[in-house]
């Protein structure tokens, strides 16, 4: 029957192809204008980059300069003011309901265009047809799904015409700015929405993603998973994709307790790797352990000392900033430990231009946190004592 569409399909048959045709999109949206055009973690080969700005023209209207742009802009400006879809500035909620209304704001920015849309697309049919007729695509898709799935085809275009706006504009660029989980304190408040990185293509790892922006893999954990992953390995066995960069993974030698020039380059490589060791291995049990030295009318400011030592300052609200004091004054263990790793940071702040100046700062903060008298401290210093840098990994 003509209401039926030419393919005749039921309505979970319809269900199953519509989450395929967006999971086409999702994987276009992280392989080619997030990994490969924002951040050129990896190459594509022409003919699949030409079917992603094809499928994307389709499915979204969505142009290639303007959404790296917004994209490269976003990292460089990031949880400010001029950050084009911060929840910290905008409100968590403005960015989930209107996270499409500030992309298409921003598109209009020929400043970011500029400055940060730099080495996209300019062909032929860039110029004539995707930027030219943005519109075209999305009104030829609901033909198609008009003529293919019937007056059920009317509901497929329409999730086809939400599932950006609301899963990357909405999810990611909201909740993945909100709530979640943290891998590592980078300097902004990026967090993991969930381990497993499936419904929207492996971007639910975002805080892995924010402190290495440049990885084409983005899940870090063992007990994480980046489906956007598995396609560009996908496509690397099949001589579609190379791999560039992933985010490098930290070495040890054990036994090592020669703090030389491998380790101070070691440990800049690895430096958010090394800070997460910090809290887990100094920080976590110093907590613990002060939890039961002090009387029951202070364990309630304890409870959250663990992620208030461990938060990146800069993300610590002025209440937090207080509950942090408070427990600071109730331990001078904790406020070594917290100084200790304040001044971690600081070393390749400061020093990381100077490999030289770098090796004698951190030589220096291994020999007071040995004389601290703090076995975790102490246990710490010899382990970064044990960082190596290693030939690069493979990608596989």
């Amino acid at each position: 029957m003509w209401y039926q569409g030419s393919l005749q399909l039921s309505g979970w048959q319809i269900l199953a192809v519509t989450l395929v045709l967006t999971h086409i999109t999702i994987v276009s949206v992280t392989v080619y204008l997030h990994r490969y055009s924002a951040h050129r973690a990896l190459e594509l080969h022409p003919a699949l980059k030409h079917f992603f700005r094809f499928w994307l023209w389709l499915t979204t209207s969505m142009n290639t300069r303007e959404w790296t742009a917004i994209h490269r802009k976003h990292h460089a400006k990031c949880e400010t003011i001029e950050d084009p879809h911060s929840p910290v500035h905008k409100g968590l909620a403005t960015v989930l309901r209107k996270g499409a209304e500030l992309y298409k704001e921003e598109a209009r920015n020929e400043d970011t265009l500029r400055i940060y849309g730099k080495n996209c697309p300019d062909d032929w049919i860039e110029r004539n047809l995707y930027s030219r007729f943005q519109l075209a695509g999305v009104t030829l898709l609901a033909i198609i799904d008009l003529t293919l799935f019937g007056v059920l085809g009317i509901t497929v275009w329409a999730i086809q015409m939400m599932w950006i706006p609301v899963m990357a504009a909405g999810v990611i660029n909201g909740l993945g700015h909100a709530l979640g989980y943290r891998n590592f304190e980078c300097r902004d408040a990026a967090t993991n929405i969930l381990p497993w990185g499936i419904i929207i293509g492996g971007e639910e790892l975002h805080n892995n993603h924010h402190t290495y922006p440049n990885s084409a893999k983005l899940s870090v954990k063992k007990w994480e998973f980046d489906i956007g992953w598995m396609w560009i390995r996908l496509f690397s066995m099949l001589g579609l994709a190379k791999v560039r960069r992933t985010a490098p993974i930290a070495h040890r030698i054990e036994g090592k307790q020669t703090l030389d020039m491998d380790t101070a380059m070691a440990v800049l490589n690895n430096r958010f790797q090394i800070m997460a060791q910090y809290r887990k291995l100094v920080i976590k049990p110093l907590v613990s352990q002060e939890m039961q030295r002090v009387d029951d009318s202070a364990q309630h400011l304890f409870r959250r000392a663990k992620k208030l030592l461990s938060r990146e300052s800069s993300l610590l609200s002025s209440r937090n900033e207080e509950s942090l004091q408070q427990v600071l004054e109730h331990s001078q263990r904790l406020r070594l430990i917290y100084e200790k790793r304040l001044a971690l940071q600081q070393i390749w702040t400061r020093t990381s231009a100077n490999s030289h100046d770098m090796l004698h700062a951190l030589r220096e903060w291994c020999v007071q946190a040995e004389a601290s008298g703090i076995n975790a401290l102490q246990d710490f210093a010899a382990t970064l004592r044990s960082y190596s840098l290693q030939p690069a990994p493979s990608a596989y």
